[in-house]
């Protein structure tokens, strides 16, 4: 989900309602399919998550489960991060809003050195800054970059 606020993600805002001392029980329906984040998620204490390709079938189903004192994940989002190595971190990462901006120009085709005669930046700046976005993300890849991308309507 694109930010609340002018945020360049929801990530901040659910980690600010997690510091809530009396904060609501959350439930996160995602495209989002990967692991490291889906994985962030739940380290940041939310109290559900559940895949869309999954359907809304199990939104009753986390919603009984989280009342009841549970953290409910949809099958494909357990599935996911069953496989995360004990060795790879979660990421639920924020990306600043110069970051989102390079990936928003990334995803309408513009490369790197496009963004940065955009920008009036170096190369090397943009590209430092693409980075930077994508280790937050836990995005290893182009190929990853480009589904994460896709999985929030950029492209």
């Amino acid at each position: 989900m694109r930010g609340i606020d002018g945020e360049s993600s929801s990530i901040g805002f659910l980690r600010r309602l997690s510091w809530q001392e009396r904060r609501p029980k959350v439930v996160v329906i995602t495209m989002i399919s990967q692991t490291r984040m889906l994985a962030g998620l739940i380290q940041l204490g939310v109290d559900g998550v559940i895949d869309k390709r999954d359907g809304l079938e199990y939104v009753r189903d986390a919603i009984s489960e989280v009342e009841a004192g549970g953290c409910f994940l949809s099958p494909c989002v357990a599935e996911a991060v069953s496989h995360l190595p004990a060795t790879s971190p979660a990421r639920a990462g924020v990306l600043s809003r110069r970051e989102w901006e390079v990936f928003q120009l990334y995803a309408h085709g513009l490369p790197v050195h496009e963004i940065a005669d955009h920008f009036g930046r170096s190369r090397k700046t943009i590209a430092t800054q693409k980075r930077s976005g994508m280790r937050k993300l836990g995005l290893e890849s182009e190929e990853e970059l480009v589904a994460y991308l896709q999985q929030v309507g950029l492209i």
